[in-house]
């Protein structure tokens, strides 16, 4: 895999871009109506009001990796697995935009007090998601907070990403390139390309934005079109594989 030389976040660094992403999500809360809520977001068959039960639950859960793994302790991400959470965000959807507010407000406050307490040396601390560490739950959470929000379509889109959240999901998301070719990502605003796949693969050159490079890898309408070409012929964009 060829990669351009991408910038390196520290865990401080990501702390603070969550931080950032979290305080811009609380000032949107204020506007949100009970019509606001019923509106469909960017995911399929689900609301806003899904989006943000959704954003309640991972914020709650990643808080509380951090809080366990702080005691030495291991805790799995959800009680009760995937069914839980699905449970959970059911529930959470029929909630008055009220009790929306109030419940995702209070979820990025446990959230900014749990991460708040980790300090420099407390990075590799192991916890139960995926077996990692504290560092695998914060970058989860970056990603589940960035791309969230913007699925709720409040106001801020993939469009607004920032370069640095950008490389880390072109990196992060390369599982999903597909093995029947191989992928080169070329961004047009800035130095960028990566190659996915082995090189003898028919090649398969995406065009585009940063950004929207990013937003198509992760499964979200690119703001801008893409350009996709096959041996330099304009072609559909290849199916991705799912989510690692």
């Amino acid at each position: 895999m060829a990669v351009t030389k991408e910038p390196t976040l520290s865990a401080e660094a990501v702390r603070e871009a969550i931080e950032a992403g979290q305080e811009r999500l609380r000032a949107l809360l204020p506007g949100l109506t009970e019509t606001a809520v019923r509106e469909p977001s960017a995911l399929p068959g689900w609301s806003r009001a899904h989006v943000l039960a959704h954003i309640e639950g991972i914020a709650r859960a990643t808080a509380r990796q951090a809080r366990y793994a702080l005691r030495g302790e291991l805790v799995e991400l959800y009680d009760g697995g995937r069914p839980e959470r699905a449970a959970g965000i059911e529930a959470g959807a029929v909630r008055d935009a009220a009790a929306l507010r109030d419940a995702v407000g209070a979820a990025l406050d446990e959230s900014t007090s749990a991460w708040a307490a980790v300090g420099p040396a407390d990075w590799s601390r192991p916890v139960r998601y995926r077996d990692g560490d504290l560092r695998t739950v914060l970058w989860a959470w970056w990603r589940e907070l960035e791309i969230h929000t913007a699925d709720a379509r409040l106001g801020p889109g993939p469009q607004d990403w920032s370069h640095g959240f950008c490389h880390h999901l072109l990196s992060h998301l390369a599982p999903r390139a597909p093995k029947d070719v191989h992928l080169v990502l070329a961004a047009t605003d800035e130095a960028f390309r990566r190659e996915y796949g082995a090189a003898a693969a028919p090649e398969v050159t995406v065009r585009g934005h940063l950004t929207d490079l990013a937003a198509w890898l992760a499964g979200r309408d690119p703001h801008r079109p893409l350009d996709c070409r096959r041996s330099d012929r304009p072609a559909a964009l290849p199916e991705l594989l799912d989510w690692p």
